[in-house]
Order: C-alpha cells, then structure tokens, then sequence
C-alpha cells in the first residue's frame, strides 16, 4: 500500500453506468474527479445487459416500472435526464440503435461501444478512473478520506455507485450498503429480483421434463401481471414473463399463470365438444405440442372432447387460464438481474442524490431502493440518477 494522497472534489467508488454518467456530469462542471474501481474494467454489468447487447433504456420510462418503499422518490431524476437525452448522447458519437418490443432500445455495435463512449466521455471532461483499486476504509472529518491500496483519496464529496449484490461473479459486492450504515443511512430489505423461480415436488418433475420449453402466457402475482415468454428449466420457471413476476413474489405466495392469454378455451370447448380428436392433440394447436403433453400427463387425463362433461372441461379451462403453481424460491444472486431493496430513499435527495445527514455524501444507481422493470428501466435509473448527482457533486 503506498502512502500516496490524490486530493480531488469528488471521488466516485464505482466504475459502472450510474458512476460513470456522474462523473461525465461533475467534470463538465469543472470539477476535479476520480472514480475507483475494485474491476479490471469499466461497466462490467453494462456489458451483459441485453445479452451483451446493451439494452440501454426503454423508451416507456415512468416511475410505474419502478419499485421502491417511495414511489415517488425517482420522479425528479428521471424526468431531468431522460431516454431522449441518453439517445442524444448515443446521436453525438454515431453510436446507432434500434428498438424492440415495448419500448425496449438496444445499441446495434454491442454494449462495448456504450462504455466506450462513456469513457470517451470520463476522459473529455478530465475524469480520472482507477481501475484494480481495492478499498480498506472510509472516513470523514473536514473532508472524505477513501484509502485504498493505491494510496489515499481526500474529497470534498463522494459518490456510492457500487450497485447491489446481483451478478457476485462479476464483482458485485454488499459494500455500498456497508457505507450507507457506517454514515447512519438505513438500508432496506434486500433480495433477488429479475431472477429465475425454482420449484420442488409435482411441478420440478414437470418443469424438469420440459427443460428448454418456452410458451407465451400471462403470469400474475399480488396484483402486478406481466405478458411474454416463460421458460422451463431444470430447476423451475425462467423467461422474461417470470423474471419480472419474480421481484413482486415473496415466499410462500403463489404465482397465476394464464397458459392461454386472449384466447376463450372455455368458448371453443363449448364450439368443439363433439369432437372426437383427444384433448392433449386439441391442445396442441395453442400451445407447444411437447409442453401440453406433458402438462395433460400431471393435471388431466387426456381423452376425447366429448367424453368430458360441461364440468370437467370448465374445470380444465380454469386450470388452463388460471394454474396456480407455488415456487419454493429462487436461483439467487447468481441468476439476478438486480437487487431489490437498498439504501433508504427517505435519507437521500431526490433532487440531488445526497444524502440528508452527511453533506457531500451522495449514493446512486442500484445501491438505492429503486429497482426497474425488465427491459432497460434499470440503465436508465443508473443514468438519470447519476446524472442528477453529477448536476450537485
């Protein structure tokens, strides 16, 4: 460790899309920034986003796609700095992008030309960035003092960017928490969210027989539903249908799912009782012809149409539009897309990000209780809550 000091305005702990944007921000205004890094690289969880495609916004941003214990707390951010001014910024250095379903807009070159632009960006407005630079402690008395292994950072502010915990394997840690406590800001319940559901018993037999299935239904959980593809694993229930019903499920609550959405099965029953072709091959007209067998096997026993009577098959209309299936848990961390939970909003800003007791003290991106949406909800908070930092650093 060398006893090197560096004396700068702001110091910035986190490389990622929420410190960058600040960083591009608070140098723009002439201020005198550092951000470290315990990383090898910059944006680390920009660069899987989108599959490595870097679903880098949604242009149906409102804070309705936002979680959070104050709802309102991300309104000002993200009407401050919005997806039109992230795709202003893409425009200036001829980065093209293209949207997908939903408002979703991805950059056609890869995420490695948005972190190459943000760091283009960092170095333009004279933003110094330490990358391998571990942290052994924090400190305040007339200013920050941030030791790390590459010498000690004195600064009149200094910003938590450090995400949450999702994504250990690309360095993801709990330290921006630990700050937030050590300075006597509350931290909320934390958990996985964006993340795949795991099941035992009946329902793992069936999702394990169909290991790489994947049907489009309506999937709902305390009162939040959500329309798209679920995928059968061998551990349970993934897809973009589930993630997002993931970061609304508690233990213990069951999960509704809607095998058919738009379509009246209990209607065409009706139109087709005569027939004599079996339930299981009807089926699969709607619905993948691998999945419905295997789904008749567990919950009917398949025979023709018109051997059942009116009940049985409003019976099985119900449990086709509406099966309810109970999930033991998740895969964790490991398989989350973002954390759920974080430091309190009721201690920070949120005009400025800063927090209330502590001046100079400013937390950003996923390290706050605001979790998105998937599709692009979660980048655009990083940038807008960066960037309205950046604004007061």
């Amino acid at each position: 460790m060398t006893n090197t000091t560096i004396r700068k305005d702001v110091v910035i702990i986190g490389a990622g899309a929420a410190g960058l944007m600040c960083a591009i921000e608070a140098g723009k205004r002439g201020r005198k920034v550092a951000v470290l890094d315990h990383a090898g690289k910059t944006g680390r969880k920009v660069r899987v986003s989108g599959g490595g495609n870097c679903n880098f916004t949604n242009m149906n941003t409102g804070p309705e796609h936002y979680i959070s214990l104050n709802p309102h707390f991300c309104k000002s951010a993200l009407g401050r700095f919005t997806p039109d001014d992230f795709v202003s910024l893409l425009n200036r250095h001829g980065i093209g992008h293209h949207e997908k379903e939903d408002g979703q807009l991805f950059c056609n070159e890869g995420a490695g030309a948005v972190i190459g632009m943000l760091v283009k960006e960092c170095r333009e407005a004279g933003v110094d960035i330490h990358l391998n630079c571990r942290i052994s402690d924090i400190d305040k008395k007339k200013s920050f003092k941030v030791m790390t292994g590459s010498g000690s950072f004195l600064s009149e502010s200094l910003v938590v960017a450090t995400g949450g915990l999702s994504y250990p394997k690309l360095g993801a840690t709990g330290f921006g928490h630990k700050i937030a406590e050590k300075f006597g800001l509350g931290v909320t319940a934390l958990k996985p969210a964006l993340v795949p559901l795991t099941f035992s018993g009946n329902e793992l037999s069936l999702f394990n027989s169909l290991s790489g299935v994947s049907v489009k239904a309506g999937v709902g959980c305390n009162n939040r539903e959500f329309c798209g593809n679920i995928l059968f694993t061998h551990k349970g229930l993934s897809g973009p249908a589930i993630l997002q019903v993931s970061s609304y499920w508690n233990s213990g609550d069951v999960i509704l799912i809607d095998l058919l959405p738009g379509i009246d099965i209990r209607k065409i029953f009706i139109e087709k009782h005569q027939s004599r072709m079996e339930i299981k091959n009807f089926l699969a007209m709607y619905l993948p012809k691998r999945f419905i067998q295997e789904w008749c096997e567990v919950y009917i026993r398949s025979k023709p149409l018109y051997l059942y009577t009116d009940a049985d098959l409003r019976e099985i209309s119900g449990r086709l539009k509406d099966w309810r299936i109970k999930p033991t848990g998740t895969e964790g961390y490991n398989m989350a897309e973002v954390t759920l939970g974080g430091v309190d909003t009721n201690g920070l800003s949120s005009k400025t990000m800063e927090a209330g007791n502590v001046r100079g003290l400013y937390f950003i991106g996923e390290v706050i209780d605001v979790t998105g949406q998937l599709g692009g909800y979660n980048l655009q908070w990083a940038w807008s809550s960066g960037h309205a930092a950046g604004q007061f650093v």
